[in-house]
């Protein structure tokens, strides 16, 4: 299996032989109900809708589903969904978390805390896929939204995580961008410093199951006509498909001018917990909530 475009992405997660049981928190939410419908009737999950129970039903309905053939638990408000929906995973009726109609801070505190169950004591990170018509294949980029100015052992751990829900969609090595505003190590740079460190770990071992070249530039990670322009070798250049960011700004800038400008599909799980975790914006489209289900539903962590 190798995952090529978001349309395999979808195909690979309807075979996979045990499906995913998401636990939806807060499911009275209209993009996330139309992504979970799709999701369910394509054979990709099993979902287990917590929340208002009648708003549900309601929107169920409005889309043309059989609400009485959906798991509703009813709750109060958006702490009990959340206490819910833990411990369904905890007792292994759910094998993933979604987001609803709730704010991302809120849905994540619940998470990390230590009462959840759910970290495994390594650094949670988010990864996105992306595909866009300017770029020849998908590619995926890490961290843009919960790791503020992660140090070198942070960009070590968003790297992995990364890597390995990469290698769970059949790519077995691979090419990962430490991204800088230069591909030359520079002293009064932390983010030159960090992608030149990286390589050197991956070089000697302790990063493995991938080709790590740090630091390098966006254009010379993306083009290979760049690359040849300025005399830059590396197997990575304009073929990368991870894309490590600095800190969160430059992720954040970067992801919003894939979509805005470059048109960009999204995906994007959080990694690095017990169980894949779907943390979509509230404004996300549709498709963006389904692929992510798709995307959580081939991980096995």
């Amino acid at each position: 299996m190798k995952i090529t475009c978001f349309d395999d992405l979808a195909v690979q997660a309807r075979k996979m032989p045990v499906k995913a049981v998401i636990a939806v928190v807060e499911a009275q939410d209209e993009h996330t109900l139309e992504s979970v419908i799709k999701a369910t009737n394509d054979g990709i999950m099993i979902p287990v809708l917590i929340g208002h129970a009648e708003k549900i039903k309601e929107l169920l309905t409005h889309f043309g589903a059989d609400a009485s053939k959906y798991d509703i638990i009813p709750s109060t408000g958006a702490d009990e969904s959340l206490a819910k929906a833990i411990t369904l995973i905890n007792t292994g009726k759910a094998t993933a978390i979604m987001k609803g109609m709730l704010e991302s801070g809120q849905f994540m505190k619940a998470i990390v805390s230590k009462e959840s169950g759910l970290l495994k004591g390594g650094r949670l990170s988010l990864a996105g896929l992306f595909e866009t018509p300017k770029y020849h294949k998908l590619f995926a980029v890490s961290d843009m939204s919960l790791n503020t100015y992660p140090d070198l052992e942070g960009k070590k751990a968003i790297l992995e995580n990364a890597v390995k829900m990469l290698r769970a969609l059949g790519l077995d090595n691979p090419k990962v961008a430490v991204l800088s505003a230069v591909e030359k190590l520079n002293p009064k740079m932390p983010d030159s410093v960090d992608g030149d460190a990286l390589k050197k770990m991956n070089l000697s071992g302790e990063i493995t199951g991938c080709v790590v070249e740090g630091p390098i530039s966006f254009d010379l990670a993306t083009s290979k006509e760049a690359a040849e322009i300025k005399g830059y070798h590396s197997p990575v250049a304009g073929d990368a498909d991870l894309l490590i960011v600095p800190d969160i700004a430059a992720g954040n800038i970067l992801v919003k001018c894939l979509t805005g400008f470059g048109s960009a599909q999204t995906a994007g799980i959080v990694l690095g917990a017990k169980i894949p975790i779907i943390l979509t914006s509230r404004s996300a489209e549709a498709s963006d909530k389904y692929y992510s289900i798709a995307l959580a539903a081939l991980q096995r962590v």
